[in-house]
This record gives C-alpha cells, sequence and structure tokens, in this order.
C-alpha cells in the first residue's frame, strides 16, 4: 500500500499536530517513497528537483531519531547555501513546535564566528549548515560530533560542484560507523555516486520525474552580438512585462555592470552574488521576495535555495557552462504548477553550451533573432510595493499581525496596502503599497509597536 498521507506515517503525534497546523496533510511523491525508509532507519538516495517537498523527507525522520533530554548533537544536515540551510532550520523548527525543548543551529559562512561559538557552548540537537563552517567549527574542536545518528547531504551535487568533498571527509571523521545517511541531488553524477559508495551502506534509491515543471516552462533563445546583449536585455524587459524576474550571470563582475545599466535605464534591480555580507544579501531576498524589486539580478549562488514560488521570468544572460545548473536556473521559475518563462541570451561562442543543455534535457530550445526587439522606456514595469526593514523581531517578541495592527489600526492605512511580512530573529521585514509608504514611515518614525519604538529603513 502506497503511504499517500502524513497520518499513515508512524510518526509522533507532536509533529503531525505541527504538520496539520502548517495545512501538511498529503505526502509529495519523493516524501511518500523516501520517508517509510528513513523512518526505518535506511539510508536513502532521494533524487527530485527543487520544490519537490524533500526537505521534510530528512526533517520528519531527524525528530523522530532525536532524544529532546540529551543536548549533544545527534543530527547534522549539510546545505551549499546559506539561504538553503536557513530555510532547511527553519522547517526543523516549524515541525518540531509541538514537541518543544528542540535546539536547531545554524552554523554558515559569511556570518560572525562569535555569536556560533558562545550558542554551540550551550549544545544543539540539530546542526544546520555550509560544509565549510562546519568544517571549521569541527576541526577547531568547538563542534562534538560522536554522537550524531542521522546526517544529511541536501542538494548534495551543488555542495561537491562547489569543492566540498573534503569538507564532507573532516565532518564525517568522528561520527560512529553506525550513522544513517540521507542523500539528495537533482542529478545523480559520478561524483555522486562516489560519496553514496563511500558514505551510505545498502542505499534505497528513490526518483521522483519532474511531471510540473517541464511542460509549464516556455523555453526560448535569442542569437545576440557581444555589444547587443544588454540592449537586447532591456527590450526583453519591456516586450515581456514580467512581474518579476531574475537574470542570471556567470561572473560576480557581470552582476553589478547589468545592475548598473538597469537602474540607469529606470528599471527596479538589484544583484545578488557570494561576496556580499549577509544583511545586504537578506535585504535584496526580501525586497524581491515581497514584490518590492522587479529584476533580481544573481550568480548561481541565487539558482537554489531561495524560498520565492512566484517568479515569472528567469533569463539567462549568458548561457551556463555546466548544463546541470541551467536546468536549475530555469527551475526558479513555473513552480507549484504555475506557468512560466526562461529566456536564454546566445552569442556565437556559447553554442556549444547551448547544445549540451539540449541534449541534457531532451528538446531544443526555440532560437529567435533580437533584432525586432525594440526597448520601450514607458514599458518598464515598476513595483507595487516598497519593503520597509524594522530594527525588530521574534527577540522582541513581535507577531506578522502586530506589524498589521500598527499599520491598519493605528497609522490608518488600509488592510490591501499591506503585503507580505517577515518576521526575523532580530528584524521584520513589511510590503507596503507605494501609495501608503510615507504613512507608514511617519508611524514608524513617531509610533510604537508593543509599546516598543523601532527604527524603520525603506529597502
Amino acid at each position: 500500500m502506497t503511504i499517500e498521507t502524513i497520518k499513515h506515517l508512524a510518526i509522533n503525534p507532536d509533529i503531525q499536530r505541527a504538520l496539520d497546523s502548517q495545512g501538511i496533510y498529503t505526502l509529495s511523491p519523493i516524501q511518500a517513497q523516501s520517508l517509510p525508509h528513513a523512518l526505518e532507519g535506511k539510508d536513502v538516495i532521494g533524487q527530485a528537483q527543487t520544490g519537490s517537498g524533500k526537505t521534510l523527507c530528512f526533517v520528519i525522520p531527524a525528530l523522530e531519531t532525536i532524544d529532546a533530554s540529551n543536548f549533544s548533537t545527534q543530527v547534522v544536515m549539510l546545505c551549499p547555501t546559506r539561504e538553503l540551510a536557513d530555510q532547511v532550520a527553519q522547517q526543523c523548527r516549524n515541525a518540531a513546535k509541538q514537541i518543544g525543548n528542540i535546539k536547531v543551529l545554524t552554523l554558515c559562512g559569511g556570518q560572525p564566528m562569535g555569536p556560533q561559538i558562545q550558542s554551540l557552548k550551550h549544545g544543539a540537537h540539530i546542526i544546520v549548515g555550509t560544509p565549510g563552517r562546519v568544517m571549521d567549527h569541527v576541526e577547531r574542536r568547538r563542534l562534538d560530533l560522536s554522537e550524531v545518528k542521522l546526517r544529511v547531504l541536501d542538494e548534495a551535487d551543488r555542495m561537491l560542484d562547489m569543492g566540498f568533498e573534503d569538507a564532507l571527509g573532516v565532518i564525517f571523521s568522528p561520527m560512529k560507523k553506525a550513522v544513517q545517511t540521507l542523500l539528495f541531488s537533482a542529478t545523480f553524477t559520478e561524483q555522486i555516486e562516489r560519496i553514496a559508495d563511500q558514505y551510505l551502506k545498502t542505499p534505497v534509491t528513490c526518483k521522483v520525474e519532474s511531471q510540473v515543471s517541464k511542460p509549464s516552462i516556455t523555453q526560448l533563445g535569442y542569437n545576440v552580438l557581444p555589444h547587443t546583449r544588454i540592449q537586447t536585455l532591456k527590450a526583453l524587459l519591456t516586450h515581456y512585462q514580467p512581474k518579476n524576474a531574475i537574470v542570471f550571470c556567470n561572473r560576480r563582475v557581470q552582476v553589478a555592470e547589468v545592475v548598473d545599466e538597469l537602474v540607469a535605464e529606470g528599471f527596479s534591480a538589484a544583484g545578488l552574488q557570494g561576496d556580499m555580507e549577509q544583511i545586504a544579501r537578506t535585504a535584496v531576498l526580501m525586497q524581491f521576495a515581497s514584490d518590492a524589486l522587479q529584476v533580481l539580478v544573481a550568480t548561481d549562488v541565487a539558482a537554489r535555495g531561495l524560498d520565492i514560488d512566484d517568479i515569472d521570468c528567469v533569463i539567462n544572460y549568458m548561457v551556463s557552462e555546466e548544463p546541470e545548473t541551467h536546468i536549475h536556473r530555469i527551475g526558479r521559475t513555473a513552480r507549484a504548477g504555475a506557468q512560466g518563462t526562461a529566456i536564454t541570451l546566445v552569442g556565437h561562442e556559447e553554442e556549444h553550451f547551448l547544445r549540451k543543455i539540449e541534449v541534457l534535457q531532451e528538446s531544443d530550445i526555440e532560437m529567435k533573432g533580437a533584432q525586432a526587439l525594440r526597448f520601450h522606456k514607458n514599458r518598464i514595469v515598476l513595483p507595487d510595493y516598497v519593503c520597509i526593514s524594522l530594527s525588530a523581531g521574534k527577540k522582541q517578541k513581535i507577531r506578522p499581525g502586530d506589524l498589521v495592527g500598527a499599520l491598519t489600526k493605528d497609522a490608518g492605512i488600509p488592510g490591501d496596502d499591506v503585503g507580505k511580512i517577515a518576521v526575523q530573529n532580530s528584524m521584520s521585514f513589511v510590503a507596503v503599497k507605494v501609495r501608503s509608504v510615507k504613512r507608514a514611515m511617519a508611524h514608524f518614525r513617531d509610533g510604537k509597536i508593543k509599546g516598543k519604538r523601532v527604527r524603520a529603513r525603506k529597502l
């Protein structure tokens, strides 16, 4: 019998209640395949695309494994990027809400070491992090992994692409041989096979083909010359007029160049790349997620792990040199059954990369000439919202309802003018329609939230 709902799983009722409260009742195909095996303690290889619900495939077994009364680290989850690690940690916390006393600690590079060192002194049941930073703590003996019972490699192909194979050896070396391993990957490469042979014992392989994303993405290519590439991008944005779009660049320097060109022309655009400080990255992502930014220009750091489902269009400013990366890029659109458009700008010297992509996806990309496209400044789509950053969050006991109340009741802003809200540990973000931004900022400047003054700034 195929298990199709959460209630048919033999799991802690507290986990089931927490998932019920989030509206999670049925299992996605990868969850239905892999969870019964993972809950039996078997090693699992899961192959599924981004957006398939695979995070719960290891979050549920992790919570089943943990002894809450033992504050040693019992689960390690490794992710390729900070954004993905933050999402995974949040899903762990959400699923553990009814259990209580489960500590989840995120250890990622690009963030201050001091607070992580202090947190490690108090112990954590689950460590979620990027391999480089977790390895650093292990090597400096700040993190004891000898009691780990379950380890997870999420987006393993991406992790290996980023050169983390040696780090895995360091992280796994203190662990007992009997540890359970769950490996999830969108593609199954020779490198993945080698890692699986090394670290997994008689794993069960669960593979789910994407049923939705292929037919729902309209793929097009436009031939460009070196000097027409940026003008073609501008013309595409005013021709298709996407509500929002991610423009992928192969190099960091291109990100800055493209953002400067778009902003100078009047577009709402910002960049996202690996060497940005975490605060700056968060600000850009929150703007984009709250519909306060039309164009996100990014390196492949944004190809995975962004929790933004409703993306109209993906534009590859240059053809990806790795076919698998192209698949991950275009997978940012047409999620959860939506329609999406993926456009690739192709120079003559990039055509051989395009052929590799077509072979991998077993379909040709329709090519068009860019000569007929024209940039129309009066057709630039500007966002309906402005994202406001606030200097208070969960630590100050702020909840989304408090922000809604402050804006609608206290500031008199119509409810329809308040958009998406995200409350983090010590910051909050709220989207407000352009016409109500002045009133919102005036309230935050002069008024209070839960009796406290907060600093507000427009992003």
